[in-house]
Order: structure tokens, then sequence, then C-alpha cells
């Protein structure tokens, strides 16, 4: 392993499985969705088997009430979806990750992270306990393997399911696994995630690889470790060289940090330590430019995205890494702060129409499904939701407005 650069796999951090096969409710699946409705209809059966109420945060192409209209014949699904605004969530923390890179290139412009955020407060506020992180692109075989995520919870902060299918890997990544490194690896990921709602003080800044970060706590990486298994859908990662740029500073950024963990050294680091760690990065970029085979079907467009991956590395500089660090830590505390403050329901977990209550607290609309889930070996719930916007009403503030959020 290295002293400064790349590190093919950051496994080692994580907690050994756990024997036995022990199992706990879900109470929420939360879905950032940007593909169509048709996309959620596997979440939509996780859910049902589970008796679990389905969030769905729209954006993109994905619409609230053709969501609903899809998954309506679910009849024992309870699902709601809310219309993301493209200007973010009035009410939520201003964070300094989301301004401190000032627009510049090295801004990733998606509201994944943004959409998560809204998801830890509803879930929050709804007195849910455990929720699941899916992506809308993934599938999970055995809806099993969520409840055998769940039971780990009581002493971890988030358990992931193993990947399949294709890997969940950066452009580069996926590059230097297809020019013959054969050991590199992935790592736990939001697109299948459980967390404890109740009790997570985290927040996925705006960024590539934000569910690293989310997982890391001051001093490293939080309890965590992987149970189960989902599959990605597969994609061309080269087929667009920009996306290759939008994620080149937050996988320097993680990369960088995650290697530091391996060798159990602090995650604060200075410019010396990200001036050897961004020249590692383009020797690493450049071998595997070296290594494509240009017989290659995927050679010109893995050249291509590669090239972009490099010139985008070139305007990061070690200050900008520090910088970035630092703001993140800022905006630990004060989302940590902010959690704190919310009105929670001392009841436990509610139905659809008490999310739907925490929605219109931030001003936000939603499409809420009529069916009445029951969760499996378990007597429905029946918690009132409180009057509309009487005990949750949440008045924006200039220190709580979210910053823009685009795609």
């Amino acid at each position: 392993m290295s002293e400064v650069g790349h590190h093919r796999s950051h496994r080692g951090l994580i907690r050994p499985p756990v024997p036995g096969d022990r199992r706990a409710a879900v109470d929420a699946i939360i879905v950032p969705s940007v593909r169509s409705e048709f996309s959620l209809v596997q979440a939509g059966r996780l859910a049902a088997l589970l008796g679990a109420t389905l969030l769905v945060l729209c954006s993109g192409r994905s619409r609230a009430r053709p969501v609903i209209d899809c998954l309506a014949r679910m009849s024992t699904l309870r699902v709601i979806a809310v219309d993301f605004p493209h200007a973010g969530v009035p009410g939520l923390p201003a964070l300094e990750t989301s301004t401190v890179l000032g627009g510049s290139r090295l801004q990733r412009r998606a509201d994944t992270s943004a959409k998560r955020n809204l998801g830890l407060v509803l879930a929050r506020m709804s007195g849910w306990r455990t929720v699941v992180f899916l992506d809308d692109d993934i599938t999970v075989p055995d809806a099993a393997d969520l409840e055998r995520a769940a039971a780990l919870l009581d002493t971890h902060d988030g358990v992931g399911l193993k990947i399949g299918g294709y890997p969940d890997n950066s452009v580069v990544c996926h590059a230097n696994r297809e020019t013959g490194d054969d050991q590199q690896d992935t790592f736990i990921g939001g697109g299948a995630l459980a967390v404890p709602a109740d009790r997570i003080d985290s927040f996925f800044p705006e960024i590539y690889n934000e569910d690293w970060f989310f997982l890391l706590d001051d001093a490293g990486l939080r309890p965590v470790c992987q149970v189960g298994r989902a599959l990605q859908q597969a994609y061309d990662p080269f087929a667009d060289p920009n996306r290759a740029r939008r994620e080149e500073f937050g996988d320097v950024l993680a990369e960088g940090v995650f290697a530091r963990l391996d060798r159990r050294l602090p995650i604060t680091a200075g410019t010396d330590y990200w001036s050897s760690f961004l020249a590692a990065r383009l020797r690493l970029i450049e071998e595997i430019e070296n290594r494509i085979d240009r017989d290659s079907r995927v050679g010109g467009p893995m050249r291509e995205a590669l090239a972009a991956a490099k010139g985008r590395l070139r305007y990061i500089r070690p200050e900008a890494c520090v910088h970035y660090l630092e703001a993140w830590q800022n905006d630990r505390k004060t989302w940590r702060d902010f959690m704190a403050e919310l009105p929670r329901r001392p009841e436990g977990a509610g139905g659809p129409e008490v999310v739907r209550a925490a929605v219109r607290s931030f001003g936000l609309t939603s499409v809420m499904s009529a069916g009445r889930g029951r969760r499996r070996s378990e007597p429905e719930r029946t918690v009132p939701p409180p009057a509309p916007g009487a005990a949750w009403r949440i008045s924006p503030s200039p220190a709580r407005r979210s910053a823009p959020v685009g795609r």
C-alpha cells in the first residue's frame, strides 16, 4: 500500500459480518428519484413486502403524481411522493459545503445529497427509527436482506448492502478495473444503505461520494458493516466525459481521506499531503491511460473520459481540498444542531399522513396513495397525525435556507 496515493480497497475499515440471521422492522424506504415512475416498481415491491412506507423524493424525470398513479395498483403499499423544488428546501440549514466552491467548475450541481438530507429530516420528524436509502436503479432480490441490515443498526451507524450486478465505482476506478487492475474494489454506498434515523446526526454534503462523507464522524469512519445483496443496473461509465469531470473533485477528496483512514491517520491534513495526493492521482490516471487496449471497443470513450478527469484534476488545488474539508467540519456541527432542535414524534413511527404533515411544514407539496400496508407479523400501527401545521410549523429564515440545487 503506497504512502500517499490511490488505495484499491478500503474494506479493511468495515466491521466484519455479524453471524446469525437477526431481523428487524424497516419503517421506511427513501428513494431520491430522478428516473421515470416505472423505475420505482422494485422499491414499491420491497416496501409492500416489508410493510414499510415508501417515500419518493422526485426531480428530473420523476414526478410525484405519475409515481403515485404507477404504484396505485399495489393496494397494500403506503407511499408518499414529494416534488423536490429546483431551488432547494426553505427551512433546511444553509451549508458551507454547498457554497465554499463559489460556483466554480469544481462544484457538483446535483440534488441527490439535498434529497437525502430532506429524507433524514422527514424521517426524524415522523418518528421513524430505521430507514433504508435506495436508489431508483437498484434492485434487492431478497427483501429480508433489508430487515437483516436494520437489525444491525443497534450497534452500527450504517449498514450497506453489497452492490453486485455492476460495480459501484467512479469513472476512474471503472477504468482502473477494466484495464487490468482486478484488485479495484467497491465500498459501502448510499444506493442501498440502512441508517438509524432516530439518532444519526450526519448529513450528505453536495459532492460526489457524499455517502462516504455521510459515514464519517469527527475522528474517522463510523461503525459500519455490510450484509445482504443489491444489484446495480448496468450503465456505460464512459459514455459522457462530463460524468468524469463532475466526479473528480469528490473522488479526489474521498479517496484522499479514506487513504488516510486506511493508515490510521486523522481526517485532517494540510496542503503538503494534498499536493502529494494530487500528484499521485495524476500518475494513476496516466498509468491507466497507458494500459488501455487501443483495439478495445471502449478504448476511445475511455480515453476521452480519462482526459476529462485529468483536465478537471488540474484545476484542483491543495488549498481547495483543505478549505472544503474545513467547511464540511463546520457543516457537521450546523447539521447536528439543526437535527437536535427538530420536533419529534415520541409515540413511534408514523404513517403517510404524519409524513405529509412534516412535508407541509416546509411548504412542500406531496401526493399520497390510499394503500394501507401491514407489517409482516405485526398489527398495523395507528398513530394519528397532528393537526396540519400545528406542531411542526418551521419558519424559514436566512440562517436556514438551502442553497440552490441543480441537476
